[in-house]
């Protein structure tokens, strides 16, 4: 059974990157990307055209996001008792101290800063692929 991710990314560069990160991988795994927070919601809430879409077992967010930014997104899952189980990895190109802070108060599982080199982006997306999908027991739906 595959792992089921839910990538809430607007950078279709990034969003290609993690694709083939996750591609080479030994896990199944089953990669969803939406492009904005307002869509990320729906998806997780199963709303509108996203009726028949599997539950994530993790959620990889950035931050920066139009419509609705990776914050709110983040506070969202996580003060919502069907939703707040669900990991969620925040990878986004911010370093800033104000961001890490908000993200683990808002109950972020981890905080990722994005590489700008390919090959450190590709690593990093493996890692977080081997510690998550293989070495974490994440929760049942």
């Amino acid at each position: 059974m595959p792992i089921e991710v839910l990538l809430v990314e607007d950078n279709p560069g990034d969003a290609e990157l993690t694709r083939i990160a996750l591609e080479d991988s030994k896990i199944s795994v089953n990669l969803n990307i939406v492009e904005d927070g307002v869509e990320a919601m729906a998806f997780l809430r199963k709303q509108d055209k996203y009726t028949n879409v599997p539950h994530p077992d993790i959620v990889l967010l950035d931050l920066n996001l139009p419509r609705k930014d990776g914050r709110e997104v983040l506070a969202e899952i996580k003060t919502d008792n069907s939703l707040k189980r669900i990991p969620v990895v925040v990878l986004t190109t911010s370093q800033a101290e104000e961001d890490i802070i908000k993200a683990y108060n808002l109950a972020a599982n981890c905080y990722i800063t994005k590489p700008v080199d390919f090959d450190q982006f590709v690593r990093i997306v493996q890692s977080i692929e081997n510690f998550w999908f293989a070495i974490v027991k994440l929760p049942p739906e």
